[in-house]
């Protein structure tokens, strides 16, 4: 029975010991196997209590965290997320409470340390590791263009959500486009859901523009709470401008001010006049198909394999290669549904004028079309931001103030 005793006694002090430091200590009792004489070493009278418990999981993200003392007087309280990022908190005036400043992260790690002490100068400790509860409902920004890439002067910044926005101030506040050299940018709402962001005239060559998603836990809509913290980097290339001039059925291509080419097209019919203005390449095929029913022409034609095809507008226009129309036509007609036709062989050939372009075109590359006949192209009705005047994109601004755009 001696060893069971001392088994017993062992325990007892290991557990003495873990209140102790990671509590607010004890009663100073006897130590179980402390030598007869030694003195129990002097414990904080300080009650710590922590909310939450040490590993729980699913906390709610208000209202859960606090911290108590009885007996004594709080000195330091730190709540960090994962990262290590300090949670600012307010202490009551008689430093007896702590609460956060803030609502916490959803699905995030936090760690809370709080240190107190007695009227003695005696100190208790108490550590909380902790995981919030994630969302029910969430929504995304699906952006463009890609981290890393390299772009054309044309190309905004687009986000598209993945649930109906409501409260646009506030995801428009978590989001910031910053461009250096720097410039002024401004967003423009197309509805609710989709975001876009441009400087008041196209993007100089070599910009390097930087996306800051802060989204996490913004409530967009009642119940949906965004997921992104995300930096997004690219960079703007030469600048390469096409100028269609309907009338003269010629295309002038310009890059970085300079004129490299000017070729022969065929735009629209007056049956299917092409788009006017400012719009610019959002893809790029090397072959593809082009069906009528898509774009609500009926069985007016059904091409398996257009080459050399970059997409202008959401609603279907392309400039891309055309190897079954006449090549006279190209440079004196307008015969096409709406497209911008160039030149080209049946499979796809490099030295055409469709080929030509399509090696010097990237995405966010502009294509302008003026002409006397057709209508202006609908500014979201794909990349077609530029044709809106400045101050009518500024007003799209869910932050925008009154009269100041």
């Amino acid at each position: 029975m001696r060893a069971a005793v001392r088994l017993w006694a062992r325990r007892a002090a290991a557990a003495g010991l873990v209140l102790l430091t990671g509590c607010s200590g004890g009663d100073g009792g006897d130590g179980g196997d402390r030598p007869p004489g030694d003195a129990a070493p002097p414990v904080s009278r300080a009650r710590l209590a922590v909310g939450p418990g040490d590993g729980a999981q699913d906390v709610p993200v208000d209202g859960a965290v606090r911290v108590e003392v009885a007996e004594g007087r709080l000195l330091t309280v730190r709540l960090t997320d994962g990262r290590g990022a300090d949670v600012p908190g307010t202490l009551t005036p008689d430093r007896t409470g702590w609460t956060p400043d803030r609502r916490l992260a959803t699905a995030t790690a936090y760690t809370l340390d709080a240190v107190a002490e007695d009227g003695a100068g005696l100190r208790a400790v108490q550590h909380a590791g902790f995981t919030t509860v994630a969302p029910e409902h969430t929504f995304v920004g699906f952006f463009s263009p890609e981290d890393g890439s390299t772009v054309g002067v044309g190309m905004p910044v687009t986000l598209r959500f993945s649930h109906p926005i409501t409260d646009r101030a506030a995801v428009e506040k978590a989001i910031a486009v910053t461009a250096d050299p720097p410039l002024e940018i401004a967003p423009h709402w197309f509805g609710d859901q989709r975001l876009d962001f441009r400087p008041r005239a196209y993007w100089p060559a070599g910009t390097k523009v930087t996306l800051l998603l802060r989204l996490k836990d913004v409530e967009g809509a009642p119940g949906y709470l965004g997921t992104q913290d995300k930096d997004v980097r690219f960079t703007v290339g030469r600048s390469l401008v096409a100028a269609v001039d309907l009338d003269a059925h010629t295309m002038t291509v310009r890059e970085d001010g300079r004129v490299l080419r000017v070729l022969p097209v065929s735009g629209g019919s007056p049956e299917h006049a092409s788009y006017l203005g400012a719009m610019v390449v959002s893809e790029r095929f090397e072959v593809t198909r082009m069906n009528s029913r898509t774009v609500g022409l009926g069985d007016e034609y059904d091409i398996k394999d257009v080459p050399h095809a970059l997409r202008l507008t959401a609603s279907g226009t392309f400039v891309h290669g055309n190897y079954w129309t006449d090549r006279a036509v190209f440079g004196a007609a307008n015969t096409s549904h709406g497209c911008i036709g160039l030149a080209d062989a049946k499979g796809g050939s490099d030295d055409s004028p469709a080929g030509w372009f399509y090696r010097h075109t990237m995405v966010g590359d502009v294509v302008e079309v003026r002409g006397s006949r057709g209508e202006p192209v609908a500014p979201d009705n794909g990349l077609g931001d530029w044709n809106l005047p400045w101050r009518q994109w500024t007003a799209g601004s869910a932050l925008a103030a009154p009269g100041v755009h």
